[in-house]
């Protein structure tokens, strides 16, 4: 796969607002507003703007007076624009000259569910709304920094054909796309970003802005450890200025120590609730569409296990993977997790152990069994160490569960589970 495709598909993940399975990182999603934010104390080129967080708050817009407002409904979720509320309103994203109208409209979202292509069907509540100056766009072009693994470290993508979707430009029309590896020790350069600017069309005075915004961006890709910033578009106005019209940000997760101020800005609300609550527990879960719970430590292992029931017949309800240094409270917090989940109809435990002891997560079944009151098949596979010690406790446990020799053995019982 080319570094582009690499990079595109990442953008692409990040842009949807919601938590994909890559590997035990656990995303940040940012609302609009706050991602503008960043940029803004950045020093990067935004439109101006005010957040509206409860109905008739017009005093937020006494110091705001532009030409025209753009008045949007802050969701984790795209397509807001052709959206419909569950009052009946229609449209997330409007436009208006007067601020007592933006404010109106902001009335009509605000406490209300946006229902888009990207939410679940009952919609998302929308708790902040975003009403910011009109800006007219005479040019839109994309730019996007993230870290790539086919050059080891950052890249540069960019294109002049921006505010459309980047993957068709890259298929349909190639040539539109520049990829530039980032030095990691040097950065972007003052050559690299006006090599970038001109492959965006900038010309004249223009031409020397661009290029002190992808600098801008960089620095601040660095400042809060992102892993990707993609900017659609990246915007030449009538005024004669380059601004970041719209902004995604993601960040390495590993960094939370050093930008806790950032993850603390984290929109839990919108977040599945169950992924919050095994975050708490440093425990790595997405929910999907199946009914077979997984519990599993390690997240290659975790994407197999996927795997196997799938190829047996069966669909995973999750993916959750315990760690390396799981312990007995965790693996009951993992089941009550797995049983929050109406789906689940059989859990399938799949551990391996080498950092962790498997007596240690056969007593933790055992426990969370008893606790839970558990009243659907466990099927158990445990390989590793002390893992005869672990079987042992569970076949002397007198609770419904089902050991198993393999990973395959495992997932053919926990799909016939569900047929007795």
């Amino acid at each position: 796969m080319s570094s582009f495709a690499v990079g595109a598909q990442l953008c692409r993940k990040f842009q949807s607002g919601y938590k994909t399975v890559r590997g035990s990182v656990r995303s940040l999603s940012l609302l609009e507003y706050q991602s503008k934010q960043l940029l803004d104390e950045g020093g990067v080129s935004i439109q101006k703007f005010r957040v509206l967080a409860s109905k008739n708050d017009g005093s937020q817009l006494k110091d705001f007076q532009v030409p025209e407002y753009v008045v949007k409904a802050q969701i984790l979720a795209g397509g807001r624009g052709k959206g419909q509320f569950d009052n009946g309103f229609k449209g997330g994203v409007h436009i208006t000259r007067k601020a007592d109208e933006a404010v109106s409209l902001a009335d009509k979202m605000l406490g209300n569910r946006l229902i888009t292509k990207q939410t679940p069907k009952d919609g998302i509540l929308v708790r902040k709304v975003m009403i910011a100056k009109s800006v007219d766009i005479t040019r839109e072009t994309y730019l996007c920094i993230l870290n790539d693994r086919d050059h080891n470290g950052p890249v540069l993508i960019a294109s002049p054909a921006g505010g459309m979707d980047i993957e068709a430009v890259a298929e349909e029309t190639p040539e539109k796309i520049k990829t530039s590896p980032i030095d990691i020790n040097r950065g972007i350069t003052r050559e690299q970003s006006l090599s970038v600017a001109d492959f965006l069309e900038f010309k004249g005075a223009l031409r020397e802005k661009a290029a002190l915004e992808i600098e801008k961006l960089w620095e601040l890709f660095l400042k809060v450890d992102a892993v990707q910033i993609e900017i659609n578009p990246l915007a030449e106005t009538s005024e004669g200025e380059v601004i970041s019209v719209d902004a995604k940000l993601n960040f390495d997760d590993n960094a939370q120590f050093r930008q806790k101020k950032i993850f603390e800005m984290e929109e839990e609300t919108e977040a599945d609730a169950q992924e919050v609550e095994a975050s708490k527990y440093n425990l790595n879960y997405i929910s999907m569409d199946g009914n077979i719970g997984c519990l599993v430590n390690g997240a290659g292992l975790a994407m197999a296990t996927m795997d196997i029931i799938k190829l047996n017949g069966g669909n995973p309800a999750n993916f959750l993977d315990v760690g390396g240094g799981v312990k007995e409270d965790q693996v009951l917090k993992a089941f009550q997790i797995l049983l929050s989940d109406s789906k689940v109809k059989a859990i399938l435990v799949n551990v391996f152990g080498g950092i962790v002891n498997c007596a240690t997560i056969a007593n933790g079944v055992v426990n969370a069994s008893k606790v839970t009151g558990l009243k659907i098949p466990v099927i158990v596979r445990l390989a590793g160490t002390n893992a005869e010690e672990a079987r042992k406790i569970i076949l002397s446990s007198g609770l419904n569960l089902i050991p198993a020799t393999d990973l395959d053995d495992a997932a053919t019982k926990a799909v016939k589970s569900l047929k007795h």
